[in-house]
């Protein structure tokens, strides 16, 4: 395998995922799945794609279960290093934490609860060009949603001036938001306190503006989206079964079936009597019933069974579920090892714990 030694990478993935609850009680933020892959994964083939095969991550959160998962990276020919934080000590602090392998190099830092297919290549080669200090990857957002980012304002050299945090659309100075994707150079520990909480955006971007050193926004034109929120999150899912961003699903094959397109992997079961309509990613091993309903944008995971009759629309459904004839499910989020009945008829993600626990 090609290995890049100039650069080197690290995902932020201590977050506890509050936003994400009920989803994230079970699982920690980065192992929650986009068509079935953990979103951590997404960005570690992401990585592995570009070359950066040199990458560590913090933990806090259920730390054992993505170690469990990812062990030494070596499954996707990346070098994987954990670090443990047992206090929370902000974004940059993390990344501080890390100083000891990074002191050396270039390096990325990827949000951990970010989905993207920005291309990390060409990222790093302008942030170099221009012999940025750091470098902030921008992307351009309708003025209606600029209220739920925080705002980058730049220069007409495409340096960073300043900030808006979540400003109004009448108010907002620019109409490009932070990523989370930076890029810096180990000179940037220099201007890092040692002790306390330390956040990227509160304390070490502003400095750097502050003293007058080069902090680069480079706008990027690929697929991003936060999945911090579970309305978020379904939209990732549903802008991965439409195919409008250059990742994997867990699916080797896709055909078409009937009016939809099914990318489905190993050992699936799709009985001919049942109807699709729509994009559907289904996990192995799953099985659907005859006269099952399946319309809209739909991810199923693996070893789910979904019996005859059932109706399943514009859903993400997890891995393990027992999905009863006559369950109708629509706009939900099904964690993982639940039973859904005709009864209990969830139609948003605020029944996946309950579900949970009836199953537990």
């Amino acid at each position: 395998m090609e290995y890049r030694d100039d650069v080197k990478a690290v995902v932020l993935a201590a977050g506890v995922g509050s936003r994400l609850d009920p989803l994230t009680s079970q699982i920690p933020k980065p192992l929650v799945p986009i068509a079935n892959i953990p979103v951590m994964e997404h960005l570690i083939r992401l990585l592995a794609r570009h070359n950066i095969r040199d990458v560590h991550a913090n933990l806090h959160y259920m730390p054992e279960k993505i170690t469990k998962y990812f062990g030494n990276g070596s499954d996707w020919d990346v070098d994987l290093n954990f670090m443990h934080e047992v206090r929370l000590s902000g974004d940059a602090g993390g990344v501080r934490a890390l100083k000891q392998y990074l002191k050396d190099s270039t390096f990325v830092v990827l949000m951990g609860d970010l989905l993207t297919d920005a291309d990390l290549t060409k990222i790093v080669a302008e942030h170099k060009a221009k012999g940025a200090l750091a470098s902030i990857a921008l992307k351009q957002v309708p003025k209606e949603e600029l209220n739920r980012f925080g705002v980058v304002v730049t220069n007409d050299e495409g340096y960073i001036t300043g900030f808006q945090e979540k400003p109004q659309a009448d108010e907002a100075l620019s109409d490009k938001i932070s990523t989370g994707i930076y890029v810096f150079e180990p000179e940037i520990f220099n201007y890092m306190p040692e002790q306390g909480e330390l956040g990227f955006g509160r304390q070490v971007f502003p400095k750097l503006i502050e003293l007058g050193l080069p902090l680069l926004g480079i706008e990027i034109d690929d697929y991003w989206s936060d999945v911090g929120t579970i309305q978020q999150y379904r939209e990732a899912n549903f802008d991965a079964v439409k195919g409008l961003m250059k990742i994997d699903c867990a699916g080797n094959r896709s055909v078409l079936h009937q009016n939809g397109v099914v990318t489905f992997a190993e050992g699936v079961v799709i009985d001919p009597g049942c109807s699709i309509k729509g994009s559907v990613v289904l996990g192995r091993n799953s099985r659907i019933g005859h006269g099952t309903i399946i319309s809209g944008h739909v991810v199923i995971g693996e070893n789910c069974v979904i019996e005859p009759g059932a109706f399943i629309k514009d859903s993400v459904i997890w891995a393990n579920n027992h999905i009863q004839s006559g369950a109708n499910l629509e706009n939900s989020v099904i964690c993982s090892d639940s039973v859904c009945d005709p009864i209990t008829k969830p139609v948003n993600v605020s029944r996946t714990a309950e579900l949970a626990a009836q199953a537990a």
